[in-house]
């Protein structure tokens, strides 16, 4: 029987900040051990040499610290300091480091060692994959973007003024859809063109997701942004298949004039303020798919007028499911979303190569959030970040010990519970990566 709550008077209610017991934030169990699993600490160490290097010391623990605190949400490098309260740090399997050593530790970095970082993120990938995150023989869908990451102020070493006007970096970003993993990143100077670095960065895509393990047909999919034959070309060596956004250019317009009226499909799925019709012809050698769309609801022109977006494809399927299936290239914008909501709201330091190191670990951070989801609850649907923080991790504990076993306790009736210790035990009962 469950007795109605004792009422207490707000007022005369004493606070203290006295518990050494307290967890700040235990479910962050749940990442730490699968990160133990993918034996990222040791992977760290042996990758990233910043031996001799002021904070270089033991590098491995410092990346989980920052995982583990942007996991949570933090956006700087004070924010760490989160996971030192209480005995938070007793729960993530690794030594917690102040925030001052992870600032020395960051600006420790260069060109070098971010390269060595981000393959540190290609072999995590792997081993992710090869515990059963992967596509195996499945199609991989891949949506490769760039986005602008705002800063303030006039101390961030490459930052610059882009086409959006804001001041800021221009990163590069590379996702798996239907999981939301980050598969590649790279961080750009605010001036760079969408395109700059872009074939390489393509190479570097492909060759590591084969490397990890997929083995069965590739999708790329970009906006018009991408759009280059360089790209087209390297892609259709490796065998991949891509839709790529074309820009509205005097051939592609004259292309899609040429376009009997006859041969459009209305969209039946279109909402009802306007319409919209999809037909495809030839680019050259590319096949052309064009969806052209009008507003029809109050605030429509006196003459109502197409506007057309196209994207070229070395697809065969049937018109209206490669359509379909380009317009679902959108969903990348989501990752970006989790990935600002986290860490990449801001960009901590005043050098550039710092800034790239916070940008890969973020990913990786991102990273461990989707597969703790993924691996632990593989049937359910991809959750936002914010969401799974809320459900997951944000649960306040206290470590107890008796008869030498450490007790984790967690609020009786949390509501996510039976999800929460589901995904533990499997996680748990994977191997760990040697």
């Amino acid at each position: 029987m469950v007795h109605e709550q004792e009422l207490i008077v707000l007022d005369r209610l004493r606070v203290e900040f006295d518990d050494e017991r307290a967890v700040a934030n235990a479910g962050l169990l749940l990442p730490a051990t699968l990160a133990g699993r993918l034996g990222i600490e040791q992977l760290v160490n042996d990758s990233v040499d910043l031996a001799g290097r002021p904070g270089g010391a033991r590098p491995g623990r410092k990346v989980l610290t920052l995982c583990h605190a942007m996991q949570l949400g933090a956006d700087s490098i004070d924010d760490c300091d989160l996971l030192r309260a209480g005995r938070t740090g007793l729960v993530l399997g690794h030594g917690v480091l102040a925030p001052s050593t992870l600032g020395t530790f960051l600006r420790a970095f260069t060109f070098g060692h971010v390269r060595q970082l981000d393959r540190v993120l290609g072999e995590v990938l792997r081993r992710a994959w090869q515990a059963g995150a992967g596509p195996g023989e499945e199609r991989l869908v891949i949506d490769l973007d760039s986005f602008v990451g705002e800063v303030h102020g006039y101390a961030k070493q490459g930052a610059c003024y882009g086409y959006t006007r804001e001041r800021g970096y221009h990163p590069l970003l590379a996702t798996r859809a239907g999981t939301d993993e980050t598969l590649h990143v790279r961080l750009r100077k605010g001036s760079a063109n969408t395109q700059r670095g872009a074939e390489r960065f393509v190479d570097e895509l492909i060759a590591r997701v084969r490397r990890a393990g997929a083995s069965g047909e590739i999708l790329l999919r970009a906006d018009s942004g991408f759009w280059n034959k360089k790209i087209t070309a390297g892609l259709r060596r490796k065998g991949c298949r891509y839709s790529i956004g074309v820009r509205v250019t005097k051939p592609v317009a004259a292309a899609i004039e040429a376009i009997p009226g006859d041969a459009w499909l209305r969209l039946d799925d279109y909402p009802d303020t306007g319409e919209a019709e999809i037909a495809e012809t030839t680019l050259g050698e590319e096949r052309l798919i064009v969806r052209r769309v009008r507003t029809l609801d109050e605030q429509q022109q006196l003459f109502a007028t197409w506007q057309h977006f196209a994207f070229i494809s070395n697809r065969s399927e049937p018109l209206e499911l490669v359509e379909a299936e380009h317009r679902e290239h959108a969903v990348i914008e989501l990752v970006i979303r989790d990935l600002k909501d986290q860490a990449l709201r801001h960009f901590p330091s005043g050098r550039f190569n710092a800034n790239a190191a916070w940008t890969v670990i973020a990913c990786l951070a991102h990273n461990l959030l989707r597969w703790s989801e993924l691996l632990g609850q593989p049937q359910a649907a991809p959750r936002r970040a914010k969401t799974l923080r809320r459900r997951l991790l944000q649960l306040p504990g206290r470590l107890t010990r008796s008869a030498r076993r450490w007790t984790l306790h967690l609020p009786a009736r949390w509501p996510w519970r039976d999800d929460y210790l589901a995904a533990l035990t499997r996680i748990r009962a994977l191997a760990a990566a040697g």
